[in-house]
């Protein structure tokens, strides 16, 4: 998959392009992305267009939390089958673009789009006035064909990326993995963390997430985790580590299953199943080994896992 980042510069031939801000690659964006694959069957170029946001974005100075970042993105992408992803600047030029604009400068002249795969609620252009009309409206002038699509629905509820943020804020992992048609992953590489974990004989795995990475409560989660082309089930903590000395940035420490090898500068994905418990600062090393072991037998019992 190539990947088109940052830039401006590019011109693209023959595409079938879905648009969208694409955070967490829901089963709704899964349909939009398998049906712009489906045409390369036809020799199109099939290409996924979304917008690249600073961490903070340009309506205040709150960070933007991403249900996934742009790397975990890219990651998730490169398997997908898509021949291009493009992330187009989000700055205040492109954020006042009118739609007229956008349809010819961007979707014309630079993706030569001849295939619009869209929501049936996408939205673009200057104070959001572009939508499914409009982009049919000029169809007969550029020469493409728009294809609107309905949302998913999970539970008779419709999916999308603010639902998703608001069950995985509130600890609800069967409810996010769900929506996502996949488990919520963390990717990041393994960091030296303090050894607690080895010298009470259960050595851990550490990565600190980006600061705009939405992540769950703080507390302990059955996992798995893909290292190598290889799963490991483990179980995770997410959290600030309050027993053995706070840390001041919330970090993700996961105990993988009869695995002892030295991860440290790999890059590793954890992905969370469901919510055990929150975390809790224990007064002694012993009361946090106890309960760590009774977390293994809770995942593993999640897992149907009996020996590993």
């Amino acid at each position: 998959m190539e990947y088109i980042t940052g830039n401006t510069d590019f011109k693209l031939n023959n595409s079938a392009v879905t648009l969208g801000k694409f955070d967490g690659i829901h089963l709704g964006h899964q349909y939009l992305i398998d049906q712009v694959i489906s045409y390369k069957e036809q020799g199109y170029t099939s290409v996924m267009f979304s917008f690249l946001y600073h961490p903070y974005n340009l309506f205040s100075d709150k960070e933007f939390e991403q249900i996934y970042t742009q790397e975990e993105k890219v990651a998730k992408l490169s398997h997908t089958g898509l021949d291009v992803l493009v992330a187009y600047p989000f700055t205040q030029k492109t954020r006042s673009i009118e739609p007229e604009d956008f349809i010819k400068e961007i979707l014309v002249e630079k993706l030569d789009a001849k295939i619009i795969v869209v929501g049936i609620d996408f939205r673009f252009g200057h104070n959001r006035r572009g939508d499914i009309t409009l982009l049919q409206q000029y169809a007969d002038t550029y020469g493409y064909k728009v294809i609107a699509c309905e949302k998913r629905k999970w539970q008779d509820h419709m999916i999308s990326s603010s639902a998703i943020r608001t069950e995985l804020k509130n600890g609800n992992m069967e409810a996010v993995n769900a929506m996502l048609g996949q488990p919520y992953m963390i990717r990041g590489e393994v960091l030296h963390g303090r050894r607690i974990g080895r010298t009470i004989g259960m050595p851990t795995t550490n990565i600190t997430p980006p600061t705009n990475k939405l992540l769950p409560p703080c507390g302990v989660y059955p996992s798995r985790t893909w290292i190598d082309q290889n799963y490991y089930y483990g179980v995770t903590n997410i959290g600030y580590k309050p027993t053995v000395g706070a840390e001041t940035r919330k970090g993700v420490e996961t105990y993988l299953f009869d695995f002892d090898e030295d991860l440290y500068g790999k890059v590793i994905e954890v992905e969370l199943f469901a919510y055990e418990r929150p975390e809790i600062k224990f007064a002694t090393l012993e009361e946090l080994k106890k309960q760590m072991e009774e977390d293994i037998i809770f995942a593993k019992k999640y897992f149907k896992v009996e020996k590993l």
